[in-house]
């Protein structure tokens, strides 16, 4: 496993494993995330996924301690980590949860479709189908709670960001930003071409897991009518 280590301050540390988003550079993500989980290191306070990193948050005193103060936290956690890497394996398979989320298209849930597909020379039913049968991956979690990072929409349908971003986006629109799509869990500021909304709810904090997404998930997006999404957003 090819790999770069950086300090990120003085309590953490970063593991680079690729300069390029690919599901291969997830996939090695995905095994260290697994490891640590099943061997979550006492000195370890948490870590954080990304498209090409891991960053790893540790206790700069304990640290020291486990190495009889002979060297530095960053030092010590350097040679725990490539002693880790060097002797990991995939020892249990990576499944990945196949999640489907409804979409209602165009008009007053999506006001810019229009705009994507006249952008790519397309008709509204095309980028809905093109958007609807996309090979999709959630690479990461951020920008806001619960808002995933997709991977693998077609550049068919690739529009830029807004001029002049809007000042509130509703929750759950579904958007295009470029090669990206996504998904705005919270009203939020935000520049992406909005395409539709889902009825499902992406972040939940009450729920003990408050993200209805996590980095691993393949998403399908299945369009719906405006019907059907008043009856599923009742549901929710």
């Amino acid at each position: 496993m090819n790999y770069h280590l950086y300090p990120m301050g003085d309590q953490a540390i970063t593991i680079e494993l690729g300069k390029e988003i690919a599901p291969e550079t997830h996939y090695k993500i995905k095994m260290i995330t697994s490891y640590l989980d099943d061997h979550p290191p006492k000195w370890m306070i948490e870590y954080i996924p990304a498209f090409t990193t891991v960053t790893i948050f540790y206790d700069p005193y304990e640290v020291y301690q486990k190495s009889n103060y002979k060297l530095l936290p960053f030092e010590y956690i350097c040679h725990e980590l490539k002693s880790i890497l060097s002797k990991l394996t995939q020892s249990k398979p990576i499944e990945s949860r196949i999640v489907e989320i409804p979409v209602c298209y165009g008009g007053e849930y999506g006001p810019d479709l229009e705009l994507v597909a006249e952008l790519n020379g397309l008709t509204p039913d095309e980028v809905i189908q093109i958007h609807s049968s996309g090979d999709y991956l959630v690479y990461m979690i951020g920008f806001a709670p619960g808002f995933p990072y997709i991977g693998g929409m077609s550049e068919k349908i690739a529009a830029p960001r807004r001029k002049s971003p809007r000042l509130a986006i509703p929750e759950r629109s579904v958007g295009i930003a470029g090669k990206q799509t996504g998904i705005y869990p919270i009203k939020t500021p935000g520049g992406w071409q909005l395409i539709g909304r889902t009825p499902l709810r992406l972040f939940r904090p009450e729920m003990e897991e408050p993200s209805l997404l996590k980095a691993g998930d393949k998403i399908r997006f299945i369009p719906i009518s405006p019907k059907q999404y008043a009856e599923l957003e009742e549901q929710q």
